[in-house]
């Protein structure tokens, strides 16, 4: 576990810091253009305000938040623009979907997609609210700051999803299916672990009057986060096949499940009122998930085994 958490820190302390490659020959930017050039592989490619151009292939899958997405090369699977520019030249091949969503699609003749196209056109504002509302010089006055703040802990959070299904992918689909399968389950199992793990950080915050509990509350903080980050990327994957499935009949790609899942529950949960009930009943089936079926890892961790 060590080596993995340690990992962890390093990927996403270098992504804050910008443009890196992770995990083989991927791109990730903050605000910066990526270009694959011509002859040049490259496995996923994100961005967060800045522009992709695509002249070779990207073997998955291609996402943007806000700023542009330009192919005149390959993508494998499929390609994600929100509140982006999306721009198909001639000659442009998308063997899987293309999904825009709040932003513009320009597709010329001869562009080719083999899958589905989901397009959803809003007012061109918000591609640069996406693009200039946490980083440009004009964000504040064009979204109240408190706005401004939830979105840059929803992006930190959209980082920590992709880092995480990238080190432990077949956990977190496996998860996601464990939901499916076994609703009332997790969601019990989840109830039940929240009330318990309250009851010991209340006990430990007790402890902690006379030092002694201090280490334990530390330890239960940092126990809560870990299980609290691990299934919100369960119901972000979750959330986002269903939602792709509704859509298309192919497997979906799991960075783009990842990414829808992640917009739709960041959506819903800025909703008022109905945002905080959706929050609760996610959290509790997010804490179900990952006890029950122990990091993704088994069905049901409390089935006796002979």
């Amino acid at each position: 576990m060590k080596p993995r958490g340690a990992g962890l820190a390093v990927a996403l302390a270098l992504m804050l810091m910008g443009s890196v490659p992770m995990f083989g020959q991927q791109g990730f930017s903050l605000k910066n253009d990526i270009v694959v050039e011509s002859g040049e592989v490259q496995d996923n490619v994100f961005t967060i305000g800045g522009s992709i151009h695509i002249k070779g292939r990207v073997e998955k899958t291609v996402i943007a938040f806000g700023g542009s997405i330009i192919i005149e090369g390959e993508v494998g699977e499929a390609v994600m623009g929100i509140g982006a520019e999306v721009i198909l030249k001639s000659g442009a091949r998308i063997e899987g979907d293309l999904v825009s969503l709040g932003g513009t699609l320009t597709k010329a003749p001869g562009a080719l997609i083999e899958g589905d196209t989901i397009y959803f056109k809003a007012d061109e504002g918000i591609g640069k609210i996406i693009q200039e509302g946490l980083f440009g010089r004009t964000g504040v006055s064009l979204i109240p700051l408190l706005i401004i703040l939830r979105l840059i802990m929803a992006f930190i959070w959209f980082i920590l999803a992709v880092v995480i299904l990238a080190i432990f992918p077949r956990q977190i689909t496996f998860a996601a299916v464990q939901i499916r399968r076994a609703f009332w389950p997790v969601f019990g199992t989840g109830v039940l672990t929240i009330v318990v793990f309250s009851g010991l950080v209340l006990f430990a915050a007790l402890l902690s009057l006379v030092l002694i509990g201090l280490p334990i509350l530390v330890s239960l903080i940092i126990i809560g986060v870990i299980i609290k980050i691990f299934g919100q990327v369960i119901l972000f994957y979750f959330f986002g096949e269903m939602l792709y499935q509704a859509f298309s009949r192919k497997p979906t790609p799991p960075f783009l499940a990842v990414t829808m899942g992640f917009v739709l529950v960041t959506m819903v949960g800025m909703i008022p009122i109905l945002g905080a009930l959706a929050s609760l009943v996610l959290n509790i089936i997010g804490w179900g998930v990952v006890i029950r079926t122990k990091f993704g890892n088994i069905p049901n961790w409390f089935r006796k085994t002979a």
